[in-house]
């Protein structure tokens, strides 16, 4: 099974739960992103590891063409639920199964830094965009910059099988000053604007905190190797967390940048 595959059935063990208890925190950012992408009515856009949708559905009332892409199955039938009108496959983004030139804007929350060959994913988001289309990736901004992955996630990356398992923690470094943009480059696209957003996770007790953040894929590729101990591991990070209404706040920030097809 290779790393698409493998991180797709991780990903799809509780793609629901995803859509569900994540995604709405995300929904601000989604907003910001594609404000800043310039999505429109006339926009013909592919969000590429589009999860359960969310981000569709903002850029579908925004009224663009909408198409996505998961490597999850159990993503894309969340997402197709939730934004029926879109056209939403099962694949992998460093073989796109589209035509040349076939979008306005490409967008990517999150997703890249899961590609074996960034270089090779971001020439394809190259092939299919339009002469001067937009892409945007978003990813996790600087460790000590969120909370969820300075001080919850080591948690769970500490109980996941030894370096090298195919989907391993999304720590490929594109984040890193100058990294993304010099991939983009490499891959034919042309850097132009950047920045950074909040991003808050206010979960209403410790127990739905561990069942929001449980929903991703390395989590349940821990959860595999070490069962019940995950569970106990983030509970026990949550702790610091805790407000003195019982309530969790994660504080995080994502950064953005925006290229066009040279």
């Amino acid at each position: 099974m290779g790393r698409a595959e493998e991180n797709g059935a991780l990903w799809s063990a509780r793609a629901r739960q995803w859509a569900e208890l994540q995604e709405p925190y995300w929904r601000p950012v989604y907003a910001a992103v594609l404000e800043v992408a310039g999505v429109t009515s006339a926009t013909s856009l592919l969000d590429i590891g589009c999860g359960g949708g969310g981000a569709l559905a903002v850029a579908g009332a925004l009224g663009a063409d909408l198409t996505g892409l998961d490597a999850a199955p159990g993503m894309v039938a969340a997402a197709r639920e939730r934004v029926p009108g879109a056209e939403i496959r099962v694949g992998d983004m460093e073989a796109l199964p589209f035509r040349d030139g076939a979008f306005d804007v490409v967008t990517g929350f999150t997703s890249f830094q899961f590609a074996v060959d960034p270089v090779r994913a971001f020439a394809e988001v190259r092939r299919v965009l339009k002469p001067r289309g937009v892409a945007v990736a978003l990813l996790w901004g600087r460790r000590e910059d969120c909370d969820l992955l300075a001080h919850v996630l080591p948690a769970v990356f500490a109980l996941m099988p030894p370096p090298g398992d195919a989907a391993a923690p999304p720590q490929s470094g594109l984040a890193d000053p100058g990294v993304l943009e010099a991939v983009m480059e490499k891959a034919g696209l042309a850097p132009t604007a950047a920045g950074d957003l909040p991003l808050r996770f206010e979960f209403a007790d410790a127990e739905t905190g561990w069942r929001s953040i449980a929903t991703a894929g390395p989590v349940a590729r821990a959860e595999q190797a070490a069962g019940g101990a995950v569970r106990e591991a983030v509970l026990a990070r949550l702790a610091r967390f805790q407000q003195p209404d019982g309530s969790i706040v994660l504080s995080n920030r994502v950064v953005w940048q925006m290229a066009v097809r040279r």
